[in-house]
């Protein structure tokens, strides 16, 4: 059911080129937030297995209120500020700043991603990363389930100028908590100036990377694609099986940013907003499923969460 594969730090292989550059635009999502969307838009609508990337704002009373997810997993990490998260099943949590949320949607979910005020009536900024992947059709009906870390319980390292917070996978030994239905590798790199990495991607396993901050370069430097700042999504070609990076800012400023790699699925892809299966006849039982509140939404049908409610979206 779940899956760890060692990724070590180092690679002697072909390196990998940067074959996509994106810049990901502002645009409004749920109700008042603002994400900067990279996969799941016009230009990128399926990187297997990676649906959707958002890098999202967002302050109360703006926010995600209730709503449904089946066919896939959400990956949460806050980069700023917190997210109040509830759900029909009557899970609640709080995601805090550089904590990590790794939900399986599975057979069916409704819930609320609100944000959090800090406590004396006032609002705080809230920024993180949401990262959608895809489930195999064998554990696309699994029931849902939820991987939760806190900031200082995820694993981190650093060697020569370079800090990455492993969120999924291995970097030099140091494992992450996290165990993958879809084999995944997510880490958080922030190069000093001067800095590089040459780090090991599986030769098969598409991969990304966005930034976050500052400026560097990815792939090889004679590429056009090669230099990168914040909100760049760069999509790594296949045919090597390392990626090289390094911070050669004169600014004197860290660069980060996440690498993301994972194992093609190969199936079909029907997707209809918050859905994700593998046929339209499968799309069009979910969408049954959950307006009469049955097959993993029978918990919905009275469910409303609190701080959707607080804030006035009932």
């Amino acid at each position: 059911m779940t899956f760890m594969m060692p990724i070590s730090e180092e690679a002697s292989g072909k390196k990998r080129l940067v074959v996509k550059k994106l810049f990901a635009r502002q645009q409004h999502e749920g109700f008042g937030a603002v994400v900067r969307r990279s996969i799941g838009r016009f230009e990128l609508r399926y990187f297997d297995p990676f649906l959707v990337l958002d890098e999202f704002s967002v302050t109360a009373p703006a926010g995600f209120p209730d709503h449904p997810h089946r066919g896939f997993e959400t990956v949460t990490y806050m980069l700023e500020g917190e997210i109040l998260h509830e759900d029909c099943e009557g899970h609640k949590g709080v995601i805090r700043e550089g904590g990590l949320q790794w939900m399986t949607a599975g057979k069916g979910i409704v819930h609320s991603e609100m944000p959090s005020s800090n406590g004396n009536g006032t609002t705080t900024h809230n920024k993180g990363l949401q990262l959608w992947i895809n489930l195999s059709s064998k554990h696309k009906l699994v029931m849902p389930s939820y991987q939760e870390i806190e900031s200082k319980d995820i694993a981190e390292a650093e060697k020569d100028g370079v800090r990455v917070r492993i969120i999924a996978g291995e970097w030099n030994g140091v494992k992450s908590k996290i165990c993958t239905r879809t084999p995944t590798m997510y880490f958080d790199f922030t190069l000093s100036p001067g800095s590089k990495i040459s780090q090991h991607i599986p030769l098969h396993w598409n991969a990304f990377v966005y930034v976050l901050q500052g400026h560097g370069h990815f792939g090889d430097a004679r590429s056009q694609h090669s230099a990168a700042s914040a909100h760049h999504m760069l999509i790594l070609g296949l045919g090597g099986d390392r990626l090289e990076a390094w911070n050669g800012s004169d600014s004197g400023l860290p660069l980060r940013f996440i690498l993301v790699g994972g194992e093609p699925i190969g199936e079909p892809v029907v997707q209809f907003g918050p859905f994700v299966m593998n046929t339209q006849e499968e799309i069009d039982q979910t969408i049954d499923d959950f307006e009469n509140f049955t097959n993993g939404f029978e918990k919905a049908r009275h469910w409303k969460s609190q701080a959707a409610s607080d804030l006035g979206f009932f």
